[in-house]
């Protein structure tokens, strides 16, 4: 699943190519996504110019004069800038045509990705008006994180995966970030010291960056907007590597299911 550096990779792929262009025409080849897309869309962003695009949590917002295009890249989607006249593939799904001849395709194999339309403030839609903080933004601090953590049984990396509390660290980012803070996956939130606490955050910060730096991960589907691969995978200390030696121990990777997601940690390295 694309995670929150490859969805901002994406953004920062298409924004040059559609900032401030005209849409021509929309082309929905599939409709039956996760959720339907609306039957109104095309008339909603034909003739209209893109304003922005921004990304709140793992969501994509293409505002427009008329209102806003919210994307999610589901389970296995990308979205690709290519000549509009490039014949489409079997899961490519939605078209945006730009007046320049130009076009954004949306791949999704699985098809649990979706394209709604927010004609008011997007952050009001009910997808998004609860989210948590943006993790690399200045409210996501270690403040925050002790006082929102306190009392709470729930293991820390359910807790910091939690989108209620912060947004797009997803199942990578947290093997990975809780790794090089040093935490077990499995202890309590509310057991974790103020200082430990502020240095997850402070890795969670670095390893998103980085990530984003890097082009994302490259896991099955992902691939970049402009169809290159992300290489962060190859910085990865934990993620995927049950019965591999730790980097900075030796001692083996430990791969245990929780809450149906796998988690890998260095017994050794992190307590």
């Amino acid at each position: 699943m694309p995670e929150l550096p490859e969805v901002e990779t994406t953004r920062l792929g298409i924004t040059p190519h559609l900032l401030n262009q005209s849409i021509a025409n929309v082309i929905v080849r599939q409709a039956k996504l996760r959720w339907t897309i609306p039957a109104s869309l095309a008339a909603k962003l034909i003739g209209q110019t893109i304003t922005a695009i921004d990304r709140r949590g793992k969501y994509l917002l293409i505002s427009t004069t008329n209102g806003t295009m919210i994307m999610h890249l589901g389970m296995s989607g990308s979205l690709r800038i290519v000549p509009a006249a490039t014949e489409s593939g079997k899961h490519d799904h939605v078209d945006i045509v730009l007046a320049n001849d130009s076009c954004l395709r949306l791949r999704d194999p699985r098809r649990f990705g979706a394209v709604l339309w927010q004609q008011n403030n997007p952050l009001q839609h009910k997808l998004l008006a609860k989210l948590g903080v943006e993790p690399l933004e200045h409210e996501f601090n270690g403040e925050y994180l002790f006082n929102a953590s306190r009392q709470r049984k729930i293991a820390i990396k359910q807790f910091i995966m939690n989108s209620h509390i912060v947004v797009g660290v997803g199942n990578i980012y947290a093997n990975e970030a809780l790794f090089l803070a040093g935490i077990r996956p499995t202890i309590a939130a509310g057991r974790i010291n103020r200082q430990r606490i502020d240095n997850l955050v402070t890795t969670i910060k670095n390893v998103l960056s980085k990530a984003i730096k890097a082009g994302g991960t490259t896991l099955r589907d992902f691939t970049a907007s402009d169809g290159k691969p992300g290489y962060f995978q190859q910085q990865l200390n934990v993620y995927n590597r049950n019965n591999e030696p730790c980097y900075q121990c030796g001692s083996t990777i430990i791969m245990r299911q929780q809450n149906q997601r796998a988690s890998y940690y260095c017994r050794h390295c992190q307590t």
